[in-house]
């Protein structure tokens, strides 16, 4: 059995967790939307056609902001087609996904699932296709109280009060060549800048993520943020960061060490914000939004397959990763490493919420169950409130294929308001038992209530709709502690949930 230790202080503290660190992401985007969120003449579907079994899902991850519609979708939307009588919004075609979308669910739609799902709509605008006037008109239609054009269009629409859209996305991945309306870094940082600028003239409460480079592996990463920050910095809140992990090799060492990836291309994000802070003398923190994270490499050759039989029909299966155990122990590390730069991470989107590359997953016309990256999340948003503390961890390192000294140990620990203290371990030795000698010097005579482990001895076992219980977190029996010492035995391949009180 190998032996590591962890020392805990409350004066070791991170910063405060800000709850939108566990927010989520629809986009109009595969069956994420239609027979997802919403499948009208389904069993358990409402009076507008959202699904309740799913709804119910979503409330029990306590998803507090979902980002919304898009995602590449955005950048050829017009917002426009997606609000007044349905029956006269138009059908379009979708170049981001190839298929047709009948803007049947808009933002009045959307607006009221948030709220059934106890979540708030983090709305992104096109500056693809679109542009800083576009920007502006929907910030008037869903902020403004009345007596504007826009404002009244949304009264007309059945809307009499504003919907307090709080957060705004300016844009999506403006680097990719995928992207409808791509720019260069000059380019976007100018329209943000306008379309930022006129947006908080609206409402000024506001605040706007500006797009960050779409990948830490793309040519233009670095000098993009450098040089969209020099253009827009004035009028911007948070730079957005999106990653997604694989692991089409089979090489589950590597795969579990991808998070020391994660946090380097925060800190180098976080340099680079605080690089053009200190070049314009500014007083302004730029924070990060990491709106897509997740893993995703399951359902790819699958799409392709798809595009050739059914392009440009309406909500195809795109996307459908089924999550096995090992991708479950990723998430809990990705997490783990949200918390650990919490200080500077403030929004994050786990991407996405339903069906497409999601937690959740539905039959169309069938049943709902939770994936294995479901539990990991939905622990983190329950139990990682609070404050983030520092913790000092001496673990046995190893080496993979594609990284060097990987400590066996990843943990954060959370300090709620009420004095408990959470811990999340992820255990990423293949073989071996770990030994966690536990140190909490500073919280006096605090007892351990509740160990939650999730284990399988097949890193592939995944979760259907016949076997939804496959692979899931487990209550073992608790150790007793001695004062302010604690051991603590994590099994090989575990996420573990330590609790005291």
């Amino acid at each position: 059995m190998k032996k590591a230790s962890m020392i805990l202080d409350k004066d070791f503290q991170i910063s405060r967790i800000d709850p939108r660190i566990y927010g989520s992401f629809i986009e109009h985007l595969g069956r994420a939307v239609y027979s997802g969120i919403y499948e009208p003449g389904h069993p358990l579907a409402d009076e507008e056609g959202f699904r309740t079994d799913v709804i119910e899902a979503v409330r029990n991850l306590q998803v507090p902001i979902v980002r919304y519609p898009g995602g590449n979708f955005v950048s050829g939307f017009n917002w426009e087609d997606s609000v007044g009588p349905v029956s006269e919004r138009p059908k379009r075609l979708d170049l981001a996904w190839y298929t047709t979308e009948t803007n049947e669910v808009g933002l009045h739609e959307f607006a009221s699932w948030a709220k059934k799902a106890d979540s708030e709509v983090m709305y992104a605008v096109n500056l693809g296709t679109r542009g800083p006037e576009n920007a502006r008109d929907i910030v008037e239609y869903a902020n403004h109280p009345g007596n504007s054009k826009f404002s009244d269009m949304r009264i007309a629409n059945g809307l009499k009060d504003p919907l307090g859209i709080k957060l705004w996305c300016l844009g999506n991945e403006m680097d990719g060549p995928w992207q409808m309306g791509s720019k260069t870094a000059f380019e976007y940082g100018r329209t943000a800048n306008e379309a930022a600028k006129i947006m908080k003239w609206v409402d000024p409460s506001i605040e706007l993520v500006a797009c960050g480079s779409s990948g830490s592996g793309m040519p233009t990463f670095g000098d993009w943020e450098l040089t969209m920050l020099n253009e827009c910095y004035d009028n911007i809140d948070y730079v957005s960061l999106h990653r997604y992990y694989g692991n089409p090799t089979g090489d589950t060492a590597s795969f579990l060490a991808s998070t020391m990836d994660m946090d380097d291309f925060i800190r180098s994000v976080v340099a680079i914000c605080d690089a053009v802070k200190g070049k314009k003398h500014g007083s302004k923190q730029i924070n990060l939004s990491f709106d897509e994270w997740n893993i995703w490499y399951h359902s790819n050759e699958q799409d392709k397959e798809i595009w050739k039989r059914e392009k440009w029909d309406r909500a195809l299966p795109l996307l459908e990763d089924i999550y096995n155990f090992e991708d479950a122990l990723l998430v809990g590390s990705m997490l783990i490493t949200l918390l650990r730069n919490s200080n500077r991470v403030k929004v994050a989107c786990l991407a996405q919420l339903v069906n497409v590359i999601a937690p959740i997953m539905t039959r169309t016309g069938g049943g709902c169950w939770a994936q294995t990256i479901y539990y990991p999340f939905m622990h983190a948003s329950r139990y990682g409130r609070g404050t983030a503390l520092k913790a000092i961890i001496d673990s046995p390192k190893y080496d993979s294929k594609e990284y060097t000294d990987v400590p066996i140990i990843d943990a954060m620990a959370i300090l709620a308001d009420d004095g408990s203290l959470t811990l999340f371990c992820v255990n990423r030795d293949l073989k071996d038992e770990c030994l966690l000698d536990l140190d909490l010097r500073s919280f006096g005579d605090l007892k351990m209530t509740e160990h939650i482990v999730m284990h399988h001895d097949d890193v592939n076992a995944v979760n259907t709709e016949e076997h939804p219980d496959n692979v899931v977190p487990v209550n073992v029996p608790v150790q007793k502690t001695e004062g302010a010492k604690a051991e603590i035995k994590l099994s090989p391949l575990s996420w573990n949930v330590i609790r005291f009180a």
